[in-house]
């Protein structure tokens, strides 16, 4: 466990590109996606800094089995799975739907690492938070360690705050004015904007559709004491269609981005970030010289 809280910070890279020259803006991206415990791993980035606290909390509770719950994509399922492993916990996946003929690759490398999958309806899945159906849950499986979807409660933002703790420090020369990132659940952008206390602007572009990301996000700084600051906002424009939807536009976005940066991204959130961005910079809407730090959040073994 020593490990999770006390390891080198991911680096940054500064990217470059006429867009970039042109609108004199300086980009730089926050590699978390090099923050892993193993090669394209599920466990790295911000499931490593949501879950960090989490797992030495489930430790101190004696407990050897984790419950969580995610989609047939979600990073998050891959991540437990993992840790799991690693760690030397059980895991048990609820999984949103009807077990596929084929499962994804995520499902695939979370069954590979030992996560027992339990498929439930949609319909069912929709009370992932109530207390009555998990205790339900918990009586089948035993006494567990119950982690939200996506991983995100008040210990995941007290992770994620390190993130801003870190470029600070490697950023001491020319501090963001913006932090950039992809929004699942909120609980990475909601940690951010905590740790920024006001000083610099959060922007969440939100991999979902449906324009609940802002008052999911508002939720989660209210209830961590956090509720007063205004210095954010979610980008809706760049779902592409929904949670892990794609479309030959992004694609080729990946490959192209691949090719100039040499970063690979993932086509569920990272990509959509990094298309928003770039759309974002070429329309102006950041001024000239301005800094702004893009968070790679990882998830890149999804791409298989």
């Amino acid at each position: 466990m020593i490990r999770l809280l006390h390891h080198p910070p991911s680096p940054v890279q500064e990217l470059h590109s006429p867009i970039l020259a042109e609108k004199g803006i300086r980009l730089l991206v926050k590699r978390d996606d090099l923050l892993a415990l193993s090669e394209n791993g599920g466990f790295c980035g911000n499931k490593w800094r949501k879950m960090q606290y989490n797992l030495i909390e489930a430790q101190a509770q004696g407990k050897n089995r984790l419950l969580t719950f995610g989609g047939a994509f979600s990073n998050h399922i891959a991540a437990v799975a993992e840790a799991g492993q690693f760690f030397g916990f059980e895991t048990i996946g609820v999984i949103r739907g009807e077990e596929p003929a084929i499962p994804s690759h995520t499902l695939q490398l979370a069954a590979a690492r030992g996560m027992h999958l339990h498929y439930t309806s949609r319909s069912d899945f929709r009370q992932k938070n109530d207390p009555e159906w998990i205790a339900n849950l918990l009586e089948k499986y035993g006494d567990s360690y119950v982690l939200p979807e996506g991983g995100t409660n008040e210990l995941a933002l007290d992770g994620c705050r390190s993130l801003v703790e870190e470029i600070r420090m490697q950023c001491a020369g020319a501090l963001p004015d913006y932090y950039v990132m992809a929004c699942g659940t909120g609980g990475t952008l909601a940690g951010v904007i905590a740790a920024l206390n006001g000083q610099a602007k959060a922007i969440g572009f939100s991999a979902l559709k449906g324009g609940f990301m802002h008052d999911a996000v508002a939720q989660l700084l209210s209830e961590y004491g956090a509720g007063s600051y205004n210095q954010w906002e979610i980008q809706d424009a760049y779902h592409f269609g929904g949670y892990a939807k794609t479309t030959p536009e992004l694609f080729a976005f990946m490959d192209a981005f691949l090719r100039e940066h040499g970063i690979p991204l993932d086509r569920v959130y990272t990509a959509k970030l990094f298309f928003g961005l770039f759309n974002l910079i070429e329309q102006g809407y950041f001024e000239p010289g301005s800094v702004v730090i893009a968070i790679h959040t990882g998830g890149l073994q999804g791409n298989s």
